[in-house]
């Protein structure tokens, strides 16, 4: 019994060892927000002044790593919403990006899926291998031939050419049709024999019990195209079209204290979304819905 005890002590002190490491960075980011730009420099100076003319680049043992302010300061704050419309321009580019590939890739996903799951095809699963075969590639690999394509359709430069190949990503589709094969056939067939047309069995039964699947891809979708750099970098050669996640690799030593600030506020709609989906992500991404096959 104590040697059991023992063992789960040890596991939690070593669990929150690492949520004190992995949650550092957060707390960091936000506190010194709040911080003011002379603080800011005292304690960082270091880090930034390879970004200063005529000071070495090299990171010293003195840079000090504070939680606590000495001074509570929210002139950032008012700089990124008020004084620099430009913060604001470039949070609302990511929204205006981002929001359109999340709601196009879910929705072509769950008809996708739906047809990968109730139609028959020699050639179903050939087609469902290359989608898993594109789901492996990097963001890196298709840059050109998105590039490519988004210049022979004449979108080159606008927000579509980012849109597009985030809308037709294979990753929702092989997340979704996973969890789709998970619903028993039964369920279906009572169904048909009730009457209900192929719209309904899909919209009032498959739908239903994907909720927590969909809520899933929601959450990991928007995550990975609110962090987004090198497809918005490629594809749109106007600074003022691209998103915040670009934007943030331009700000100079000088705007610390705004870097730190608007940091904190790009963190804001993912960790919300985070927080208000936490259980239906972990549910989704195990398969473990509603209804098991």
């Amino acid at each position: 019994m104590r040697r059991r005890y023992f063992g789960r002590a040890t596991l939690f002190i070593i669990a929150l060892v690492f949520s004190v490491i992995f949650l550092l960075p957060t707390v960091l980011t936000i506190t010194n927000s709040f911080m003011t730009q002379s603080e800011i420099l005292a304690n960082y100076g270091m880090i930034f002044s390879a970004l200063r003319p005529g000071v070495g680049g090299y990171v010293s043992d003195s840079v000090t790593l504070k939680l606590i302010p000495d001074r509570v300061t929210f002139d950032q704050y008012i700089t990124v919403l008020f004084r620099n419309p430009e913060y604001m321009t470039m949070i609302w580019n990511s929204i205006f990006l981002v929001v359109p590939i999340v709601l196009l890739q879910v929705g072509i996903a769950t008809f996708a899926a739906y047809s990968f799951t109730r139609y028959k095809s020699r050639f179903k699963n050939v087609i469902f291998f290359i989608y898993i075969v594109l789901m492996l590639m990097p963001h890196q690999v298709t840059l050109v031939p998105n590039f490519l394509v988004a210049d022979e359709l004449g979108i080159l430069g606008s927000r579509w050419s980012v849109i597009f190949p985030g809308a037709f990503a294979p990753f929702s589709v092989f997340l979704l049709t996973k969890f789709m094969r998970r619903i028993p056939s039964a369920l279906i067939e009572a169904a048909k024999i009730d009457g209900a047309s192929e719209f309904q069995i899909f919209t009032r039964i498959c739908l239903p019990q994907c909720r927590s699947a969909l809520y899933s891809i929601i959450i990991l979708v928007f995550f990975d195209y609110w962090n987004m750099v090198e497809l918005p970098i490629v594809l749109l050669a106007d600074a003022d079209t691209q998103p915040l996640s670009v934007f943030l690799a331009t700000i100079n030593a000088n705007e610390a204290g705004v870097a730190f600030a608007v940091a904190a506020f790009y963190m804001i709609p993912p960790l919300l979304l985070f927080l208000h989906g936490e259980e239906a992500l972990v549910e989704g991404i195990t398969h473990s819905g509603s209804v098991k096959g």
